[in-house]
């Protein structure tokens, strides 16, 4: 039923203290096939029990009892712009950096859900295959250059073009997916689209971001690609990896981790949020019948 769709979807966002403008409600729409803008609307205003449930103002969706976040969504949107500025700014120079691919924003800034002014600005990089630990060395340059200025970069996620199927299959996975923000690498975003194609029936409504700008190789990346595509790069990626590799792996042991190591991925998520994320989610669900 659309009406349970919408309470778990409002349920789900709730986790993130967020309030789901309209759009969102409908672009995120946890449900089992597709449903139809006009069908949300209708079933939103006039079920009451959503009436009872949930609160709809100034554009925005959440608990009754949660009201209060609507206003905080608003004070976060107008963060989340200027912090988008930045983000959009330094992945343009990291999709710059040689053997980068593809470039997004992801995490809570994709979803304008930022916890403050300072709140770090998630990536994802693609990278071409065997280079995956000599770009992220160069992400980490552009990182600390940021950090003179004030902005936290993040790119926490490094993986190699042709790994990108997601092996961990579920809601919050889904959802990282359907909210990334791509800035750079059309054709990877659509492979990375159609090979997590189960993602999309998960979240139905979901639509993939339009690119508005073509896949661009500077004539300084290609030359340093060529400098750096022979011995002399595959030296450099595995004294890197070697350099690095151990001291991650030891921290992706802990329980709390979903981090991936090798030479084909640098995953830095040394604690488990969807873990934690589905739990309550469940939490929820099951507090109000929906389990």
């Amino acid at each position: 039923m659309v009406e349970s769709a919408i309470l778990r979807t409002v349920l789900y966002a709730d986790i993130f203290h967020f309030a789901l403008t309209i759009d969102e409600l409908h672009r995120f729409l946890i449900h089992d096939e597709p449903v139809t803008m006009a069908e949300l609307e209708r079933t939103l205003y006039s079920s009451r029990q959503l009436a009872a449930l949930l609160c709809v103002q100034d554009g925005c969706v959440a608990l009754s009892s949660r009201a209060h976040i609507i206003s905080l969504r608003h004070q976060r949107t107008e963060i989340a712009a200027r912090l988008l500025r930045s983000g959009v700014h330094y992945g343009r120079i990291l999709a710059n950096l040689p053997f980068v691919r593809m470039v997004a924003i992801t995490g809570a800034i994709a979803m304008q859900n930022p916890s403050g002014a300072h709140d770090d600005i998630d990536y994802l990089l693609v990278v071409q295959t065997g280079r995956v630990w000599l770009a992220r060395a160069l992400s980490i340059l552009v990182v600390r250059y940021a950090r003179l200025w004030g902005t936290k970069l993040c790119p926490n996620y490094v993986v190699a073009h042709d790994q990108l199927t997601q092996q961990r299959r579920d809601l919050y996975i889904a959802h990282e997916i359907a909210q990334m923000m791509p800035l750079y690498g059309h054709t990877l975003y659509e492979k990375m689209l159609a090979l997590n194609a189960w993602a999309a029936h998960v979240l139905p409504n979901s639509k993939p971001y339009e690119l508005k700008e073509a896949d661009r190789r500077s004539r300084l990346k290609q030359t340093a690609e060529y400098v750096l595509g022979g011995r002399l790069g595959n030296l450099l990626d595995t004294l890197e990896y070697r350099r690095r590799a151990h001291k991650f792996r030891a921290r992706a042991q802990a329980p709390e981790s979903s981090a991936a190591i090798d030479r084909q991925q640098v995953k830095g998520h040394f604690i488990d949020h969807g873990q934690r994320i589905l739990e309550q989610y469940h939490e929820r669900l099951a507090a109000y019948d929906l389990s």
